[in-house]
């Protein structure tokens, strides 16, 4: 049967050789966030083999041109240009860093380019700042601010400490947290807010200023290398885990192999248990991925399969890569991620993709996800007329 349907994909892909592949430019922080990167690209890859063998899209074969932003949105809108000014792509997808997203979005705009944002979070992107060619992938800090505050909001704790990244995704993940925290718990004060620059994290600094204030919990948002030096530094100080941690992201694979034996027991985050989840959209997607690349999946791994089958998703209704007729093909569109069956929301561009709830714990030397939920993003979209208030009117024309 798999040489059968091999050799099937063979005679598709002979059949679209002499057709102009299906472009779609794609740009993220390689050099500067690979252990996020590395899988994301080995997901896009996957599903872009994939497609191909089965015949590619409209008879045509697709092809990704990938850029390296560094990082950086002037490096971000450099690519943009290029790739659709001479290598001519039908498509924009990528980003990492929010600041990145909202420059690529503002490119999108002004040049009326589709942009599939695959993991910027921040809640302007498709808010403040949303715009008619944009759409989202990954639940936004909004969204995973809120599958927090209902684990939140059951603990006793009253007074709230925040250390969070001073950029766009650190300022929007905690606006998020404190309106919705304070929403539902009126009882609750902050009464600490460090705010390090990203990367450039002084763990025992931000620790010693923290615990001046005297808090009950602590929300977190640092991510990455911030995220390792905050714990090892908490927990050499015996701060983690006496105060409770709720945490955005930091039960990701990406970031718990970094942790390894320090990972923090307790704490409540927002993360990916890739070896516990039973579903059978997960199981064919991790078996063909470790088949494939010879590793278990990431967070990174998911968003970047996902990313090109939502693209992949449009073009089919579209029958067409005009942006317009995608704009029209993509609001409103159902698609499959290996978290299960996903949409973006016409009214404002954001994907219902989910994300999982729990708590950190050990297995053996590592870090690893208990007592956890998944939480389907539909559940944690607010209502329309929180995104009128909030989303320029010329966006959802």
């Amino acid at each position: 049967m798999l040489v059968s349907w091999a050799l099937t994909g063979g005679a598709a892909l002979a059949q679209t050789s002499s057709k102009p592949p299906i472009k779609i430019g794609e740009i993220n922080s390689y050099s500067n966030i690979p252990q996020f990167t590395q899988p994301y690209r080995q997901g896009w890859q996957l599903a872009v083999e994939e497609i191909n063998l089965a015949g590619g899209l409209l008879n045509r074969k697709v092809e990704v041109i990938s850029r390296d932003d560094a990082g950086k949105p002037e490096e971000a809108l450099r690519h943009a240009v290029e790739l659709t000014s001479r290598e001519k792509v039908d498509v924009l997808a990528g980003g990492f860093l929010s600041n990145v997203g909202l420059a690529l979005a503002d490119f999108a705009q002004k040049n009326k380019r589709v942009f599939i944002a695959s993991e910027p979070l921040s809640d302007a992107l498709v808010w403040e700042k949303g715009n008619r060619y944009t759409f989202r992938l990954r639940p936004s800090t909004y969204m995973q601010a809120a599958m927090l505050v209902d684990e939140a909001v059951k603990m006793p704790a009253k007074r709230w400490a925040v250390i969070a990244p001073n950029y766009e995704y650190g300022q929007s993940a905690v606006a998020s947290f404190k309106e919705l925290l304070k929403a539902r718990r009126p009882d609750v004060e902050f009464v600490s807010e460090q705010w390090p620059a990203l990367g450039k994290l002084d763990a025992g600094t931000t620790l010693q200023a923290t615990m001046q204030s005297r808090p009950d919990a602590i929300f977190n948002v640092t991510f990455g290398a911030d995220l390792a030096k905050l714990v090892r530094e908490g927990n050499q100080r015996g701060i983690f885990p006496k105060i409770p941690v709720v945490s955005l992201l930091s039960g990701e694979p990406e970031y718990l192999d970094v942790l390894k034996d320090e990972t923090p027991k307790g704490w409540i985050v927002t993360g990916y248990p890739w070896d516990q989840i039973d579903s059978r959209e997960h199981a064919s997607f991790a078996a063909n991925y470790y088949r494939r690349f010879k590793e278990y999946p990431k967070v990174g791994s998911v968003v970047g399969y996902a990313t090109m089958q939502a693209i992949f998703a449009a073009i089919k209704k579209g029958n067409s890569t005009d942006n317009e007729k995608l704009v029209v093909a993509l609001r409103g569109l159902k698609f499959s991620t290996p978290f299960g069956p996903a949409e973006f929301r016409a009214i404002d561009h954001q994907s219902t993709m989910g994300a999982f709830v729990g708590k950190l714990d050990m297995h053996g030397n590592k870090g690893t996800m208990i007592q956890w939920r998944y939480a389907d993003g539909k559940a944690y979209l607010p209502s329309d007329a929180y995104v009128r208030a909030r989303r320029p009117p010329e966006a959802m024309k």
